[in-house]
C-alpha cells in the first residue's frame, strides 16, 4: 500500500494539524515505513509458535495471605490529621 498525498493531508485535518508543504513528503516517507513495518509483522510466519501473553511463563502465582500485628499504630496515628477511637477520621464521602 502507497501512502498518497492526499491521504497525509486527510489524516492532518482529521488530527487538527497544520503541515507545510516541505514537511507532508517526509510524512508520506515515515507513514509508508510504518505501514511497511506492519505488513512484515502481520506475514511473519507463525506456525508452531506455542501462544504467550507475556514474558514471563509463570501463571497465577500467589502469594498466601497472612495477618500481621503492626506494632506501632500510636506512631501511625501521628500522621493523621485526626484521628477517632485509634483510626483514621476522614471526611465523609458517601451519603
Amino acid at each position: 500500500m502507497q501512502v498518497s498525498k492526499e491521504e497525509i493531508l486527510h489524516i492532518a485535518d482529521l488530527a487538527e494539524l497544520e503541515l507545510e508543504e516541505n514537511e507532508i513528503e517526509n510524512y508520506i516517507v515515515n507513514l509508508q515505513d510504518i505501514l511497511n513495518f506492519a505488513n512484515i509483522v502481520n506475514n511473519a510466519p507463525v506456525e508452531g509458535v506455542n501462544i504467550t501473553i507475556g514474558a514471563s511463563e509463570s501463571k497465577n502465582v500467589f502469594r498466601k495471605d497472612e495477618k500481621k500485628v503492626f506494632d506501632n499504630i500510636e506512631g501511625l496515628l501521628q500522621n493523621a490529621p485526626e484521628q477517632d477511637r485509634h483510626m483514621f477520621k476522614i471526611p465523609k464521602v458517601l451519603n
